[in-house]
């Protein structure tokens, strides 16, 4: 697996996110009371969202190393933010199944860890940014 990472669709990171941001989409459509739908719902889907938007965005900024790294650091602080308003709505009964939000906060909690990896080796490179098994993340220039 040398193969260099020419799009975000490469980055594991970024699938995870995209998968979880559709999991929440659907419920809060499903799940949430319809009083949710224009108050915690609609920012868990705006946060959980942000984490794969600032994926992409860092991603297209990565021949900048300084702009790469703050852009992953706001996909991570949207985890992080994600997290919260889904422990804001299990405390508030809007969330009422248990096993959904032990598996988003699970899901949530491996994609920040792996979120905060990837930072910190894009961090620690430094000459190059590299994925987190040491391979370029760019393409060479022509």
């Amino acid at each position: 697996m040398d193969k260099k990472l020419t799009s975000y669709r490469d980055l594991e990171i970024w699938k995870m996110a995209r998968e979880l941001a559709i999991l929440v989409q659907r419920m809060t459509l499903e799940k949430l009371p319809k009083f949710e739908m224009y108050e915690e719902g609609s920012q868990i889907r705006r946060s959980s969202k942000s984490i794969s938007a600032n994926l992409v965005e860092g991603f297209g900024r990565r021949r900048y190393r300084n702009d790469y790294i703050r852009f992953l650091t706001f996909a991570l602080a949207s985890c992080d933010e994600t997290v919260d308003h889904l422990e804001m709505l299990k405390e508030t009964g809007s969330l009422s199944d248990q096993a959904l939000f032990e598996q988003l906060m699970s899901q949530y909690s491996l994609l920040g860890k792996r979120i905060n990896k990837f930072l910190q080796t894009v961090i620690s490179d430094h000459f190059e940014p590299k994925d987190i098994v040491g391979r370029q993340i760019f393409e060479e220039e022509a």
